[in-house]
């Protein structure tokens, strides 16, 4: 028997090995021996948790935010725009399009406009894109002293 087998489950293996009993005297057994397990969340739902609340954001260069844009050409190609926002002064730091990103652009490109600002913001929102969840963009961050905050898509400022 297994932890999270159900009361339906222990019915039906119940039922199998002989036992003439019904549904409801076994979910009646299953609650008195406290025997329910708690539901996990679906996955669904991953959104509907409440963030934490971040301070105001005081000067220049300390929160960016970043996110793509897509669109389709006249040609039917479609075209990404990685765009990079100065949470502060709403000011966009990067602007760069291309059709396909691969992580390593995205760090180059931050690079870049850390070195045109002067410096690199200590926290960068992003939402779960596949590059923004990287290997390579984790390890950028981590030698550059820059922390990425994982929010909901959306959600990234």
């Amino acid at each position: 028997m297994r932890v999270s087998w159900g009361y339906k489950r222990l019915h039906v293996l119940l039922r199998r090995e002989g036992w003439r009993v019904n549904h409801k005297l076994v979910y009646r057994l299953y609650s008195e021996e406290k025997l329910a397990l708690k539901r996990k969340r679906p996955k669904r739902r991953k959104s509907v948790f409440p963030r934490e609340v971040r301070p105001p954001v005081a000067q220049v260069n300390e929160r960016w935010a970043m996110d793509f844009v897509h669109d389709v050409l006249a040609s039917g190609r479609t075209i990404r725009i990685l765009t990079v926002v100065d949470v502060f002064s709403r000011e966009c730091v990067a602007l760069v399009p291309k059709t396909t990103f691969r992580a390593e652009d995205v760090c180059r490109i931050l690079s870049e406009a850390g070195e045109r600002r002067g410096k690199l913001p200590g926290l960068i929102s992003v939402d779960n894109g596949t590059e923004f969840t990287s290997k390579a963009l984790d390890h950028w961050a981590y030698w550059n002293r820059v922390r990425m905050d994982l929010c909901p898509a959306g959600q990234a400022n």
